[in-house]
């Protein structure tokens, strides 16, 4: 790594934003970095090196730093997400009975083998990429974004203590009592944060950082982060689990909109961008040309990816729409392919078929968030405002 290739990597970051303005189609930032990074890395000119530990690095603060951005962006504080919660398990339950249906025939169709790998990626979401794009379209406080938002969450947390178990079913008891340390953690954090949050000197400790610019809410936030991420890679469980459960503490706990912001600079300004480029780096799509059967592959993760999220839909009387905004999945693909390429789990045209769903699934579910803002376009909203809103910079 040289200033060079960070240069290079921020930049291609920009075609992020640069194709989510450029048209009236919702686009994710995500979709412009990984196609950055495709071009950047090993698909196209080969500038920019993912094994490099520096950048390997790096993209693994990016990574735990999304996780952390997306929940603290679950409105657990509105109550009604609460009344959509029952809604949004019954739907993810579904999803993952027909998930393992669907990931063993596409194994048999394709003839893979790791039919368990493919039915956690059909099980799996993005709760990363699906809140930031309902926020954005302004479905957070509407009934239909938070029932999207509650089936994406619980899919994506189950589906992301599963991701070590299915890549080594050898280490299964291991994988379940890291996620069990890396929760009890965090709810230990939460019960220490909400005992302290009435406490004066605190208060004052943060007023006198706010007047100084000291940054004591981020710097807490990141101790805290990269603390319990260290403990989830030293006990054989995923940073994913860190990441998003310390942004579900600070969303429960009612954190500043000041941390927001300053977390927001952090991560969507340097960290997640970086993240993103370096993942479209290390896919390799010259790979999954090599086979009609890995083509399939793909085709099949796309198709019954879809299928699924609209089936669970129909069941639990959502529009089509909540359907298709539900299938975007990003996060445990990535981290499938990131951890089953090295160990030899996975070959790099299956790890390129996955990943190409994944991309696909981002767009679909891009589709179907434009839908549903164009279908509730000038009904009122219900429920409070964006999360974090009314708690000014109090504890």
């Amino acid at each position: 790594m040289t200033f060079g290739i960070l240069s290079l990597i921020v930049l291609a970051g920009l075609a992020g934003p640069l194709l989510a303005a450029s048209g009236r189609v919702l686009v994710p930032v995500v979709v412009g970095e990984l196609l950055a990074g495709l071009v950047v890395g090993r698909s196209g000119f080969g500038w920019v090196h993912p094994a490099d530990p520096t950048t390997a690095f790096l993209a693994a603060i990016g990574f735990a730093m999304l996780m952390f951005s997306a929940g603290m962006h679950v409105p657990v504080r509105q109550p009604a997400l609460l009344q959509q919660l029952g809604r949004g398990a019954v739907a993810a339950c579904l999803c993952g009975a027909l998930a393992v249906l669907g990931g063993w025939v596409t194994a048999q169709v394709a003839g893979v083998s790791h039919a368990g790998i493919y039915a956690v990626v059909l099980a799996s979401a993005s709760a990363a990429v699906l809140v930031p794009s309902l926020e954005e379209a302004g479905l957070l406080d509407r009934p239909e974004g938070l029932a999207v938002a509650a089936q994406v969450a619980i899919a994506d947390v189950a589906a992301i203590v599963l991701v070590p178990i299915v890549l080594q079913p050898s280490r299964t008891t291991r994988a379940l009592l890291g996620a069990v340390a890396v929760t009890g953690c965090a709810v230990t954090l939460y019960l220490v944060v909400r005992a302290l949050r009435g406490a004066e000197w605190v208060h004052r400790l943060r007023r006198t950082s706010k007047e100084r610019e000291w940054a004591l809410d981020l710097r807490a936030a990141l101790l805290v982060l990269f603390g319990l991420a260290w403990l989830a890679t030293r006990i054989g469980t995923s940073v994913l689990i860190a990441g998003f459960a310390v942004g579900l503490v600070v969303a429960a706990t009612g954190g500043p909109k000041r941390l927001s912001r300053q977390v927001t600079g952090v991560a969507a300004g340097f960290f997640v961008p970086l993240f993103f480029v370096v993942l479209g780096a290390r896919i390799d799509i010259r790979a999954l040309s090599t086979s009609g059967a890995l083509i399939g592959l793909a085709v099949l993760l796309i198709a019954f990816g879809a299928a699924i999220r609209l089936v669970a839909a129909l069941a639990t009387r959502q529009r089509p729409a909540a359907g298709l905004a539900a299938t975007v999945t990003l996060g445990v693909p990535a981290a499938l392919v990131a951890v089953g390429l090295p160990e030899g789990v996975l070959s790099p045209g299956a790890g390129a078929a996955i990943m190409v769903a994944a991309l696909a699934s981002i767009a679909v579910s891009g589709l179907g968030v434009s839908l549903l803002h164009r279908r509730l376009a000038g009904a009122p909203p219900q429920g409070g405002g964006p999360q974090g809103e009314g708690n000014g910079d109090r504890p």
